[in-house]
């Protein structure tokens, strides 16, 4: 027995050793990310962590006692880490520039700043940011959109809500970039993007995406009575004018755009179990079949190729009625369970 027990420390040992080394490693690139802007501090703050690390490993004795020491000194970079502010006051690209703000008078909802840009291409187009009003007592229901860009792995997704009589109104959690700034996977790891809620047409989003970007882009109609599409609208609008008020950071792990949704989901009150498809969230068609959250009563491949709208999408340009075109075909809604 005292040898498992010693064995067993030390395979503790070794593992709290790997977890510390990646979290150094990680401290590390956030100083020389999210430290100072001049470079060759960053560089030296980044590579004197390093230093500092392996000096306590090789000279302090025990071994618990290095662990401790090295763990505390990567307490601290986390916690400045953590204390970094995000902002709305940046000089920001045009298509996120405004923040949308929800205001409630009962059922009915007015938003500000809803986008319904005219593209031309990626980068060319016109501005038209609107005020639209919603009857949160006419909601249909929910919908995903799932949109690959390349890497069939990784995917977008957005939300957007049905209306008996208005627009559908889409919601695309996404980064918020300031003039000259592009989206770098590893960036989105660190501090370098505020969290930017597009509340927008579907033309908009999703036209953008089939026919200037060159994606595929699915769309799936949620079994969800119209009581939860309300709650989780609700907990988006808030959650918009949370940010409004007070900036937070997007973060590619924790807070992309479908680990938030997740979160949005919990708020709604309903129990969403984590699962390895969230993120490696191009499979995320995969698991709302799985959960029976869309409709299943095809074959799963079957359904997910009758959902595939790129088509339509590219079709309805810019003419009206472009939501009603990109849903001709689909999968019905199904009954609420």
């Amino acid at each position: 027995m005292s040898a498992l027990r010693a064995a067993g420390r030390i395979a503790l040992g070794i593992a709290c050793g790997l977890v510390l080394a990646l979290g150094v490693v990680w401290a590390a690139a956030a100083l020389w990310i999210d430290g100072p802007a001049a470079r060759p501090l960053a560089g030296i703050l980044a590579g004197g962590l390093l230093v500092a690390e392996i000096a306590i490993f090789v000279l302090l004795r025990p071994w618990g006692r290095a662990f401790l020491a090295g763990t505390a000194l990567f307490a601290v970079v986390l916690m400045w880490w953590l204390a970094i502010p995000a902002s709305n006051d940046r000089d920001w690209q045009p298509d996120v520039a405004r923040l949308p703000v929800a205001t409630f008078d009962g059922d009915r909802v007015t938003i500000t700043n809803v986008r319904n840009f005219n593209c031309r291409s990626e980068t060319d187009y016109d501005e038209r940011w609107e005020t639209r009003t919603y009857d949160l007592a006419k909601l249909r229901g929910a919908d995903l959109f799932i949109s690959y860009w390349g890497p069939t792995q990784i995917a977008h997704t957005i939300v957007s809500w049905e209306f008996e009589d208005a627009p559908p109104l889409a919601v695309s959690i996404e980064t918020r970039k300031e003039r000259g700034e592009s989206y770098s996977a590893l960036l989105g790891f660190f501090r370098q993007y505020e969290l930017y809620y597009v509340v927008a047409d579907e033309r908009d989003l999703v036209g953008l995406r089939t026919n200037h970007r060159g994606e595929q882009v699915f769309l799936y109609r949620f079994r969800s009575p119209p009581g939860f599409a309300r709650s989780l609208l609700v907990s988006y609008l808030d959650e918009i004018n949370e940010l409004a008020a007070r900036p937070k950071w997007y973060n590619a792990g924790t807070q992309n755009c479908t680990t938030t949704i997740r979160l949005h989901v919990r708020q709604a009150g309903v129990q969403n179990p984590l699962d390895w498809r969230l993120f490696l969230n191009g499979h995320l068609d995969e698991l709302i079949y799985e959960r029976r959250n869309v409709d299943t009563t095809l074959p799963f491949p079957e359904m997910r190729a009758r959902s595939d709208i790129t088509a339509r999408a590219k079709a309805g340009g810019d003419a009206p009625g472009f939501s009603a075109r990109i849903r001709e075909g689909l999968p019905p809604r199904p009954p609420p369970a």
